[in-house]
């Protein structure tokens, strides 16, 4: 079985995670807030470190719930900071809080964050065609312009790269490479 050359085939939880939510179009704002809280604190680090904290990061993120991580206040972040199973990390756990409250503002606008962020690619998946992991970018004219939109709607940790990790995360690009099984899948 081939898979997209960045997959490890020795780590089951890489492999896991290819093969089951990597690329996948994603709508559920629940879902979509808890990646673009770990996108951020990926920033910096490799995506394994995130994978492996990321049953640590629902527990102390109290499920991603937007509006709970919205009130967290000094105690919270002083816990937070002291918590082992997550990237400690004062700029990305404040910039979690302030995302939260950001997410919900967005909510209110428009009925949804998936109506918001789907607008970035006219509401359906890019479908890339990518030879080699060498091919595929780093940022695109659409995760810069999400990534402008997002910082100017109060958003952080939200640079056009984190934007762009975010939408193959999220199934809004298929980054997979062509000959990849996921590929056609997706």
């Amino acid at each position: 079985m081939i898979r997209c050359t960045w997959v490890p085939p020795d780590n089951p939880l890489y492999v896991a995670y290819h093969d089951q939510e990597w690329g996948v179009p994603l709508h559920d704002d629940h879902l979509l807030f808890e990646f673009l809280i770990l996108e951020g604190a990926q920033a910096g680090l490799s995506w394994f470190t995130i994978l492996k904290k990321r049953d640590n990061y629902r527990q102390a993120f109290d499920q991603f719930d937007p509006e709970k991580v919205s009130r967290y206040d000094d105690v919270k972040v002083a816990e937070l900071l002291a918590n082992p199973g997550i990237v400690r990390n004062r700029l990305k756990i404040k910039a979690a809080i302030q995302n939260a409250s950001a997410f919900l503002r967005v909510q209110d606008e428009f009925g949804s964050f998936d109506r918001y962020i789907w607008q970035f690619v006219g509401g359906n998946p890019i479908q890339n065609q990518w030879h080699t992991l060498a091919d595929v970018p780093t940022t695109t004219p659409q995760s810069d312009a999400m990534s402008k939109d997002l910082k100017k709607r109060g958003f952080s940790f939200v640079g056009s790269t984190i934007c762009y990790a975010f939408m193959q995360a999220t199934g809004m690009v298929n980054d997979h490479t062509i000959d990849c099984f996921r590929y056609s899948q997706v």
